[in-house]
């Protein structure tokens, strides 16, 4: 097989073939993602398995066998690890397939597939064992550093301007308070739709977790609801947020009435969507990854709805309208 001069993909098929003794027919890549870390489709006597790559100067491959093994219990279907090199950096995982949510969402697919979704969102929040999780907390100094993200690398390098200290301290706060004010559950900080995988059977299929806390309840309903990459209207938004309140409710996992749970949602997906903001710029600056920028625009208007309708976010609102390049606003407006 000619595979280049790609040093590791040479290592990874030296390890398959040699060490595993698997006689790897094909190899291809799979997908990437923002990351370092990369998948290729492997070939096996005519069965399909992923083979991950993740340098482990750069990544925590370890974690990621840790996170897959404390979610398979829970009812959510993870791909299955086959074999593991941690000194090196690879996994042989199950083949999930490569359609994602992202592919197939549309008006006539989206009750299903979402309500599928929120279906295995619930079975990971109720059934998460966080007594024994052993996974990082979702802290206050956690929540600092991501909204630096945006600071540094939206803000100041990417359109070079500057939010006074009074005003970035004031938005800070008031989103990290609501954030530390939640109940927590176990989040898996990337669930939406590029990282749902469309099964024969058991979908969704969850990738991507290897970065799971312990956090705030609303965060991956707000990861999944206000996707980066697509976006629904406010009133379906509305309609599945309520269900999923009433849900958790039901299951004791929240005791809130529903205007409370929809402040904790806005103001986390605001977190979330800067701190998405922050990453794409970073991707485009640093690595290279321009492709990102295209979805600033529609993570910004999340940003921008919620913020102006809270009138303690008005001066928020205010700045960024008035500063943002008209590249990184939404077409529509808000």
């Amino acid at each position: 097989m000619i595979i280049g001069d790609d040093i590791r993909k040479i290592t990874l098929l030296d390890w398959l073939e040699n060490d595993l003794l698997m006689p790897v027919s094909r190899l291809e890549p799979a997908s990437s993602d923002a990351s370092f870390r990369r998948y290729f489709r492997i070939t096996v006597e005519n069965r399909q398995l992923i083979a991950m790559d993740a340098p482990p100067e750069k990544e925590n491959i370890a974690q990621f066998i840790k996170v897959a093994e404390m979610l398979r219990p829970t009812g959510i279907k993870v791909p299955a690890i086959y074999h593991r090199n941690l000194d090196d950096g690879f996994l042989v995982l199950e083949d999930f397939g490569s359609i994602s949510y992202l592919d197939r969402l549309n008006q006539d697919t989206v009750t299903e597939l979402y309500g599928k979704a929120l279906a295995s969102l619930f079975q990971l929040q109720s059934h998460s064992n966080l007594m024994n999780a052993d996974l990082p907390r979702y802290d206050e100094a956690l929540l600092e550093r991501e909204l630096g993200i945006f600071e540094e690398w939206f803000l100041n390098r990417l359109m070079d301007i500057t939010i006074s200290p009074e005003l970035w301290e004031h938005v800070r706060r008031l989103l990290i308070n609501s954030a530390l004010e939640q109940p927590v559950t176990c989040v898996h900080r990337d669930f939406h739709s590029r990282n749902l995988m469309i099964l024969i059977s058991d979908s969704p299929g969850v990738i991507d977790f290897q970065d799971a806390v312990i956090g705030p309840i609303t965060y991956d309903l707000a990861s999944l609801l206000r996707d980066c990459y697509i976006a629904w209207p406010q009133t379906q938004i509305e309609h599945w947020l309520q269900q999923h309140h009433n849900r958790l409710l039901q299951a004791g996992l929240i005791d809130c009435a529903l205007p409370v749970f929809t402040r904790w949602f806005d103001l986390m997906g605001m977190q979330r969507h800067l701190k998405a903001i922050g990453i794409f710029s970073r991707l485009h600056l640093r690595d290279g990854k321009s492709g990102y920028l295209k979805d600033i625009p529609r993570t910004m208007g999340y940003v921008l709805a919620q913020a102006g309708a809270y009138p303690e976010l008005s001066d928020f609102y205010q700045f960024l309208l008035h500063n943002v390049d008209s590249a990184y606003l939404p077409e529509k407006g808000i």
